[in-house]
C-alpha cells in the first residue's frame, strides 16, 4: 500500500505530526571563515635595507606590490624575500636569466619558472599563489583587470606575496624606477658594472605618501645578507655551480694526463643591472 507523502500544513506542522513536534530547528551556524589568517599570523618577508624607507613593513603577506622599471631590482627583492627559506615563482618573465637570478642571490633550488603561461595565465598564477610564498608576474602574463583583482584577493586569502614587474591596477604599493647613471665603462674599454637610479613609491594607504630613495645596483653593500656569486669557486652560494670540464682547462691546471680530474673554473662575473 502506497504511503502518502507528508506535506507541511499552513501552520507549519507536518500532516500527521503535532505542530510542537514538527518545529524545524534552524541550522547551526557554520564556523566563520577566517579569511587571511595566514596573512595576519605570518611575518612579512624582508627587503633590502636600502628599501626599508619605502617598505618599512617589508613585503607583507597578502599584499600586491608592483616594481616597474628594473628587472635587477625585482630579482634583488626576490632574493632577500626568500633568504629565510621561502619559495618563489616567476611567471611570464622570459627575459629573466637563471645566471642573473643566482648572482642576485635567488636560491634556484627554491625557484619555479613559467616563462610563457599562455592562455591559462590566470589559472597558472592562481595555482602558484596557493602554494608559493612569493609570485612574480611579468609582462608575458595575459591577464585582464578582473583577473588581477581576483588574484590579489586570492593572495590576501592565502597569505602569499604578489609581485608584478608591470603596472598592476589596485596594487597596494608601486615602486617606479627612474633611469639614472651607468658606470664601469672607460674610454673605449670596460663594461657596465653599476646603475645608479631613483626609486619612487606610490600606492594606497601608507604608501600614498610619495617618497623616493637613490640606490645603486647591484647592492654590493648588502652582499652579506643574501648569497652572492663566490669568485674562484664557481658557486653562487645557493647550491648552483658552474663546472668546466674541457680538456683545455684541465691542461691549464697541470692535470692534462689525468682525464678523470675535473677542474672547477670560476664563472664570469656577469650581473644583470638593467
Amino acid at each position: 500500500m502506497a504511503v502518502p507523502a507528508t506535506v507541511p500544513d499552513y501552520d507549519g506542522s507536518v500532516a500527521g505530526i503535532p505542530a510542537h513536534r514538527a518545529t524545524v530547528r534552524p541550522a547551526e551556524p557554520s564556523s566563520p571563515r577566517y579569511a587571511g589568517v595566514l596573512t595576519t599570523e605570518r611575518p612579512p618577508l624582508p627587503v633590502p635595507a636600502r628599501l626599508s624607507a619605502l617598505l618599512p613593513d617589508g613585503l607583507r603577506r597578502g599584499a600586491t606590490t608592483a616594481v616597474v622599471g628594473s628587472t635587477s631590482l625585482v630579482l634583488t627583492m626576490l632574493a632577500h624575500a626568500c633568504a629565510g627559506g621561502a619559495w618563489a615563482a616567476v611567471v611570464g618573465q622570459p627575459t629573466v636569466g637563471l645566471l642573473a637570478a643566482a648572482q642576485a642571490g635567488v636560491a634556484l633550488d627554491r625557484l619555479a619558472v613559467v616563462p610563457r603561461p599562455g592562455a591559462d595565465a590566470a589559472t597558472v598564477v592562481a595555482a602558484l599563489v596557493d602554494g608559493i610564498d612569493v609570485v612574480l608576474v611579468g609582462p608575458d602574463t595575459a591577464l585582464t583587470d578582473a583577473d588581477r583583482r581576483r588574484l590579489s584577493a586570492r593572495a590576501r586569502d592565502r597569505g602569499a606575496v604578489l609581485l608584478s614587474s608591470v603596472p598592476w591596477p589596485g596594487a597596494g604599493t608601486v615602486l617606479t624606477v627612474e633611469g639614472g647613471r651607468w658606470s664601469g665603462v672607460g674610454a673605449g674599454d670596460g663594461r657596465l658594472r653599476a646603475h645608479e637610479l631613483r626609486v619612487t613609491r606610490s600606492g594606497r594607504g601608507g604608501a600614498a605618501v610619495p617618497l623616493s630613495v637613490d640606490l645603486t645596483l647591484p647592492l654590493s653593500a648588502e652582499r652579506g645578507t643574501v648569497p652572492a656569486w663566490t669568485a674562484g669557486t664557481g658557486t653562487s652560494g645557493t647550491g648552483t655551480s658552474a663546472v668546466v670540464t674541457s680538456a683545455a682547462a684541465t691542461r691549464a691546471a697541470g692535470d692534462g694526463d689525468d682525464p678523470s680530474v675535473l677542474v672547477v673554473v670560476a664563472g664570469p662575473d656577469l650581473r644583470l643591472v638593467g
